[in-house]
């Protein structure tokens, strides 16, 4: 049994023929734009940016998106080209299993399980904080108690300790259900949350414009230096580093483009349509980032982000710096809650989707592969989700379990660029309705710019990530080579 084994291409493209039998083709070209959006347009621009303004970049956090958007789109031409060419779900887990075999597949499908759980964790997170923004400033009653919305690793400023995040345990669980229902009442709930999202996001930039103070775009790159945060965490602050530890920070912000291509097996045309979205919602989404986050970082200053602005920090910027435009802060607070409603939902596909591929191929336990008779989605996948999912949003800090995507999500990216170099050597001639341009050029390109990225994040999430794959070497040496379908044909 090798565990550099790969995955044949005739038996990849047979599984997408076969797709009839399992899960169900429903989605369109802009069912996958507006999947990716929905996504993309969440808790990373809501929340991230004033983040990454705060610890690492001030304004130059418009530098730091642009980077991120860089090493987007570099990935994002050669998971066009992988995911044109092998419409499969499970993502740059069944890439990676098709080019450099079983044990790479493994570790990128780990660490895609850890991509999407923390990702959908620290969105309800967010969740959670604009609830709270909601009962108090928009129905004006009396929010949840500090330690029934903040993780035990939290303490308020008056020294109330965190116990648990239910409404983050709450909007997971919800969401999750409705996956279970199926995808394309999913794709359709989704599609209505973003075109209010995308109208929120236009409003905040063209009315906030005007509002913009220069003296907090000054200077726009701060000087290097070292910021502390809350938890005694340094981070690099100004200069190079800090904008590429923004660029880190707010690249959680595009990760939904690559969790369009996880739902590949169940687009109605994916070879024309897997590019269209990913590509589109990518390029959508840079420019919507860039204006907001200059037009934020000009309404308050950088210690605004850091102290009082620090939750619903949009939310509060509004009220604070925009006299007379209070009702588009309660706008907003009410359209961040269903806008961060369809993050979640698109990230719980994309790891579903995962778990589906892995058990499929016997990496983990064939119930992960069990599809609904009725609903035709992976249900038991879903549930088991909702278990881990819930019990990071319930218990886990938002800061902390944001920066486990973005690193996960880098390394992931990493992988898919290999992949289409690979591929083009191994398979040279295999039909790819989209092909990457400039093969090695770009794809090498997007390595360095994630790298540089991963930099970026520091050695403390360098540390988590390391720890996480651990436990999945663990795993694979104890469950998924000895049950693999691929090593182990007759079982």
């Amino acid at each position: 049994m090798s565990i550099w084994k790969r995955k044949p291409m005739t038996l990849l493209l047979a599984e997408a023929s076969e797709s009839e039998k399992g899960l169900k083709r429903t989605l369109t070209a802009w069912s996958l734009v507006a999947l990716g959006i929905g996504a993309i347009i969440g808790a990373g621009l809501f929340v991230r940016t004033a983040t990454a303004a705060a610890q690492n970049a001030g304004p130059s956090v418009t530098i730091g998106f642009i980077v991120a958007a860089v090493g987007c789109a570099l990935a994002g031409l050669c998971y066009a080209e992988l995911s044109s060419s092998i419409p499969i779900a499970g993502s740059a887990y069944t890439y990676t299993y098709a080019t450099m075999g079983e044990f790479l597949a493994w570790i990128i499908g780990w660490d895609l399980i850890l991509e999407y759980a923390v990702g959908a964790a620290t969105v309800g997170i967010a969740w959670s904080e604009y609830l709270n923004n909601l009962l108090v400033n928009v129905l004006h009653v009396s929010p949840i108690p500090y330690e029934y919305c903040h993780s035990p690793f939290q303490t308020s400023l008056d020294g109330v300790n965190g116990i648990i995040n239910l409404p983050a345990l709450f909007i997971v669980a919800v969401i999750s259900l409705l996956l279970i229902k199926g995808t394309q009442e999913s794709a359709f709930v989704n599609g209505i949350i973003v075109v209010v999202k995308v109208a929120i996001v236009v409003m905040i930039i063209v009315f906030g414009w005007s509002f913009i103070d220069d003296a907090n775009h000054t200077p726009y790159i701060p000087e290097p230096g070292i910021f502390t945060d809350e938890h005694g965490v340094g981070h690099s602050y100004g200069g190079i580093l800090g904008i590429l530890g923004a660029a880190g920070t707010v690249f959680f912000a595009f990760i939904g483009f690559d969790a369009v291509s996880t739902a590949a097996q169940e687009t109605k045309n994916p070879k024309r349509d897997m590019p269209i979205g990913i590509l589109g919602s990518l390029a959508i989404c840079t420019v919507l980032y860039i204006l907001f986050a200059h037009v934020l970082t000009g309404l308050e200053d950088v210690e605004f982000f850091r102290t009082g602005g620090k939750e619903a920090s949009v939310a509060n910027a509004i009220a604070s710096a925009m006299p007379g435009y209070e009702w588009l802060g309660q706008f907003v607070t009410v359209a961040i809650l269903a806008g961060f409603s369809s993050v979640i939902l698109v990230m719980l596909l994309g790891q579903s989707r995962v778990f589906y591929s892995m058990g499929k191929d016997g990496l983990l336990p064939k119930a992960f592969s069990d599809v609904h008779p009725k609903f035709k989605t992976p249900y038991k996948a879903n549930l088991v989700i909702l278990v881990i999912v819930g019990l990071f949003a319930a218990f886990v800090p938002g800061d902390i379990v944001g920066d486990m995507t973005s690193i996960g999500t880098l390394f992931a990216f990493i992988l898919v660029c290999i992949s289409v170099i690979v591929l083009r050597k191994t398979e040279p001639d295999m039909k790819r309705e989209f092909k990457t341009p400039f093969v090695p050029l770009v794809p090498i390109l997007g390595i360095v710019v994630c790298l540089a990225m991963i930099y970026g994040l520091g050695w403390t999430n360098w540390l988590r990530l390391i720890g996480w794959l651990a436990i999945g070497f663990v795993v694979y040496f104890g469950y998924s080579k000895k049950n693999s379908r691929l090593n182990n044909p007759k079982e």
